[in-house]
């Protein structure tokens, strides 16, 4: 499978606030082989393991697993120590109970539960004058949804999620939150469903252990669910390309049992289309590509199906704003 870029907002949020405490970017970006230039391109990509590095080195720097942003430091292991605390809860509910029981010793903790017959909201604050700490914000909504899987051991739809400032970021979004997404909310939640609350606690010390070794990797990754058209179609591209190909439209109707015009049509109610799709599979395997610098561009150029690096310099130009050798840290020509 191809490995999905995201979209650089983290990034550039992380960048916002080491220079506002007055970190060294230079060295931040250079341990995730990223280029200052680079990071300025609004449509820039950048793959799991380079933001997974900018968080980490924020880590270090900060010893604030809140990253500076909360109304106090949360020092690192307290993420851990939180995780032990809610272990013997009975369920769901019970452990964000105690979750609220811990903010006099945890203060950064600040977040509301409100319960409804249907429907249990879980808010938290926000700062709608400081773009850096929403997204970052955002991050911690989505990792408390991933969290709330976990910890009753299956994958759980949020009802929506409310923000309360306008639609922005919109792929950033998609990629957080498998939900509906409600805009100019009163306060950042989640919703899900009451019932939910009542699901038993199911997680062993040793499962809590293995989250906190592989945070914020952890927090980053969420399954992949195939509950669009779109998504099959690529799931498909990918492991065809795998085998060493690349699929025509047809190739892929013929896969699903279905007519060119069909796959055509159903793509489009979906807003997006076959090439589109390819597109982004092609930007994806590129980009990974460049920045592990594991084959020359004339090789990387042909293998994505392209007659000449040229043709390829002028599509990743128009995928991202930039030449592939802004991504390139270092590998062969």
């Amino acid at each position: 499978m191809a490995d999905r870029t995201l979209p650089i907002d983290l990034v550039q949020a992380s960048v916002s606030l080491a220079l506002r405490s007055g970190w060294d970017v230079n060295a931040l970006l250079e341990d995730a082989g990223l280029s200052p230039l680079l990071v300025a391109e609004g449509r820039a990509r950048v793959t799991e393991e380079q933001l997974v590095t900018v968080l980490r080195s924020l880590w270090d720097r900060t010893d604030d697993e809140l990253l500076g942003l909360g109304p106090h430091p949360l020092p690192r292991g307290s993420f851990r120590l939180l995780l032990f605390g809610i272990a013997g809860a009975r369920d769901l509910g019970d452990a964000l109970e105690r979750l609220r029981g811990f903010v006099r010793a945890f203060p950064a903790l600040v977040f509301e539960l409100d319960l409804g017959e249907q429907e249990a909201r879980i808010s938290a604050p926000c700062d709608l004058d400081d773009e850096t700490a929403n997204i970052v914000l955002l991050a911690g909504l989505a990792a408390g949804h991933r969290l709330i899987s976990w910890a009753v051991g299956r994958e759980v739809s949020a009802l929506r999620v409310e923000l309360p400032f306008p639609r922005a970021h919109e792929e950033t979004l998609t990629m957080m939150f498998d939900a509906p997404l409600v805009f100019h909310a009163a306060r950042a939640a989640i919703v899900v469903e009451t019932d939910l609350l009542r699901r038993p606690f199911v997680r062993s010390d040793e499962e809590i252990e293995q989250v906190v070794a592989q945070a914020p990797r952890w927090f980053l990754s969420r399954p992949r669910r195939e509950v669009t058209f779109s998504a099959q179609v690529r799931r498909y591209v990918e492991s065809t390309i795998a085998g060493g190909r690349w699929p025509e439209a047809a190739d892929v109707a013929s896969r699903l049992t279905i007519s060119p015009q069909t796959l055509r049509r159903r793509l489009a109610e979906e807003g997006t289309s076959f090439r589109a799709i390819s597109d982004e599979v092609r930007r994806d395997v590129a980009i990974t590509s460049l920045v592990g610098a594991t084959e020359s561009i004339a090789d990387l150029s042909a293998r994505l199906g392209f007659s000449e690096p040229s043709a390829f310099t002028r599509a990743f130009r128009r995928w991202t704003g930039d030449a592939p050798s802004a991504y390139r840290c270092a590998g062969p020509e």
